[in-house]
């Protein structure tokens, strides 16, 4: 013990001795400040992003059919994979269900469709369209000022195409859309309006509505699932405008990002985005080009905001702009430019004036809670199919608000994710079978099709043709009778519910630490119960997205262990020369007796001290940084970390796993480096050490 207690002593005092020694010390403090705080920030995005990730969309692991050829990507929305479906979610629930350790069992399927809206004239001329019309009829006064709006944006649309002419090549235009405009922007079009409404209104939609090109076409990816089952599995999730479409309701839940991405007026998203910036993200319009994009967009892309106002609304805008800019300029268009040409000193008092003054002038949202939505999608077999769906409001994520990652996908009910997938459903076999007996469909025999078909049997179901007036209404059934259901109001049953498709199942767990665990076990009762499932967890179920940390983690090893083996040679070399300089000062000791194996020991014992000294000086700093940033947060720079951050911040937590492997690392190092000098200096004979000069 008293030798090792020299050792360790004499190790000590000589740990700054020489500048090599320093030299080698920082080369280790940096690096095991390195591995303890990258550990540690790798750990806690790990975390996060799993609560990201299993709080929104993929829960703590996902099911889905084994004959499958491709598995869950829930986030890479670009590519849907190509899975096959489960033909029966209430099969597979209840034995998933069984398992202990299973909190919630939800359907679950991705898709994208397409909305596609009319231009702003479109919009206007399908609100005048009802107003004449005789079961929507509307006061005259409602008329007269839609018919202004048509006529006011008739006259922009000329000012437009005036403009363009001036500077486009001859023929640019077609002709007759002049005269068109010509005609739609006469007193005597307008004057014979009310007398033949409908017709002048085929004229404008099919004549003049085309001449703006500010239709969109939105594609929309969406989540088909029990709405309330997911409402109660998936606590992250709150309701932000409209309400939670009711139990065994068709409905769907836009994302609030969604929302104001695709669905706000562009000239107030872009608004929304300078002011964020702004004020939460401490940047500047004069410094930042981004910013400085949109206050030009805004500043050049008016006519939205122009279409958008009536004749009356129009010169209410006017007086609140030329109050706002001190200005005489009575162009509606020339004011808005000036109005949203905004720099650092007058943004935030214009950003209120929008608000406050403009934006009730105008149509902020083209789509409201409680309004219908028509959702194309194409079908698993390539056709496409389309549905009216009820948007009852907008969700978030709480701590995921401004993640377009989390915020990519909307909420659709399963009955109408079944049919956008074209698979069956059970409105679909009752009203085939209704179109059957009200058409006379009966079922003919195989063997018996070709006598049925050319009256070739008795029994024939052909009738020999005959020529006759037709009865529409008799034809039809009386013109009444047939009739499409509503299902925006039908109610389903949960057993109507879960009976049906699915193209997987997101699954809970109560405790889940015990993911390994519980993965195992419902593959085991998959394959007891013969449901032919495959089970993956949360990681492998959000696709790339979920192998980032996986790449963050052999990011960070592979730096660490490229540092340690330069620190390694570094050391070694450092170590040689220390040796080198001390040959005078071992030969005396093995002058007077020391033995090899204490030579040997006294090096390496220098070493490792000298290792773990630094080492430990290293894993305090790096400790020490890890509880300032959880104090201070780490600002999610863009929308990719503020998903992977899961929130604005990320507020790392010491990973006691990357101290413990620092040292062991330190360890190894410092002994292998110093195993060569230490060998080296046990061959230094007493007699050449003493006849050496150094």
């Amino acid at each position: 013990m008293s030798w090792f207690l020299l050792l360790l002593q004499t190790s000590l005092r000589n740990i700054f001795s020489s500048f090599l020694n320093v030299v080698i010390g920082l080369i280790i403090l940096a690096g095991t400040f390195f591995f303890v705080v990258g550990g540690s920030l790798v750990d806690s995005m790990d975390k996060a992003m799993s609560r990201s990730i299993i709080g929104s969309v993929a829960g703590n692991c996902q099911v889905y059919e084994a004959s499958s050829q491709d598995s869950p990507a829930i986030f890479d929305n670009w590519q849907i994979p190509d899975l096959d479906p489960i033909p029966d979610f209430s099969k597979i629930k209840g034995p998933l269900m069984s398992d202990p350790n299973v909190s919630a069992v939800v359907p679950e399927g991705v898709n994208t469709a397409i909305v596609v809206y009319g231009n702003t004239i479109d919009q206007v001329l399908e609100k005048l369209r009802k107003a004449v019309s005789p079961g929507t009829r509307q006061p005259q006064a409602v008329v007269d000022s839609l018919k202004a709006h048509v006529r006011q944006m008739v006259s922009v649309i000329q000012a437009d195409m005036g403009k363009v002419n001036q500077v486009a090549a001859t023929g640019a235009f077609d002709p007759q859309a002049g005269e068109d405009l010509k005609k739609a922007s006469s007193d005597e079009f307008w004057n014979g309006f009310d007398r033949d409404p409908f017709n002048h209104l085929e004229f404008l939609e099919n004549k003049i509505a085309y001449l703006i090109p500010d239709s969109d076409q939105i594609f929309l990816s969406y989540v088909g699932t029990d709405l309330d089952a997911y409402r109660k599995a998936f606590d992250r999730m709150e309701i932000v405008d409209g309400q939670m479409v009711p139990p065994g309701h068709r409905g769907l839940l836009l994302s609030k990002y969604v929302y104001e991405e695709m669905f706000k007026l562009k000239s107030a998203h872009r608004l929304d985005q300078i002011h964020e910036a702004l004020t939460e993200k401490n940047k500047k319009i004069a410094k930042d080009p981004d910013l400085q994009d949109l206050v030009k967009q805004n500043r050049l892309e008016t006519r939205e905001i122009v279409l958008q106002l009536d004749p009356l609304s129009s010169q209410k805008a006017v007086s609140i702009l030329q109050a706002t800019l001190n200005s005489k300029e009575t162009g509606l268009s020339e004011l808005l430019s000036v109005f949203f040409d905004t720099d650092d000193s007058n943004f935030e008092a214009r950003y209120k004036v929008f608000y406050d003054q403009l934006a009730p002038l105008v149509e902020l949202y083209r789509l409201k809670p409680g309004e219908l939505l028509t959702i194309k999608a194409y079908t698993k077999s390539g056709s496409v199919e389309a549905v009216n769906v009820k948007v009852y409001g907008t969700f978030q994520f709480k701590g995921l608000e401004k993640s377009g990652l989390a915020g990519g996908l909307s909420l659709m009910d399963l009955m109408s994710f079944r049919d956008l997938y074209g698979y069956v459903t059970p409105d679909k076999i009752a009203e085939t079978k209704s179109l059957e007996k009200a058409a006379g469909v009966t079922f003919v025999p195989r063997d018996q099709a070709e006598a049925d078909l050319f009256g070739g049997s008795a029994s024939s179901d052909v009738e020999q043709g005959q020529q006759k007036a037709i009865n529409d209404k008799a034809e039809m059934g009386g013109g009444a009778k047939v009739q499409r259901v509503d299902l925006t109001q039908q109610v389903y049953s949960q057993d109507e519910i879960d009976k049906g498709v699915v193209m997987g199942a997101a699954i809970l767990l109560k405790d889940p630490s015990r993911l390994k665990e519980t993965l195992k076990s419902l593959q085991d009762t998959c394959d007891k119960d013969g449901l032919d499932l495959k089970v993956i967890d949360w990681q492998k179920a959000a696709g790339n997205l979920g192998q980032f940390v996986f790449v963050a983690k052999a990011i960070l090893y592979f730096a660490t262990f490229i540092i340690f083996v330069v620190a390694l040679v570094i050391i070694n070399n450092a170590v040689v020369m220390a040796t080198l300089q001390r040959v005078r000062e071992i030969g005396t000791m093995r002058a007077i007796g020391a033995r090899k194996s204490f030579v040997l020991s006294m090096v390496l014992t220098e070493t490792v001290v000298l290792g773990l000294v630094f080492g430990t000086a290293g894993s305090a700093l790096g400790s020490a940084f890890v509880v300032f940033l959880n104090h201070a947060g780490i600002p999610a720079a863009n929308e990719f970390l503020y998903f992977f951050f899961s929130g604005p911040r990320l507020y790392p937590l010491l990973n006691s796993g990357s101290l413990v492997g620092a040292f062991i690392v330190v360890l190894v190092v410092t002994c292998v480096s110093a195993l060569y000098p230490a060998t080296m200096a046990t061959r230094v004979s007493p007699i050449e050490a003493m006849a050496s000069d150094e």
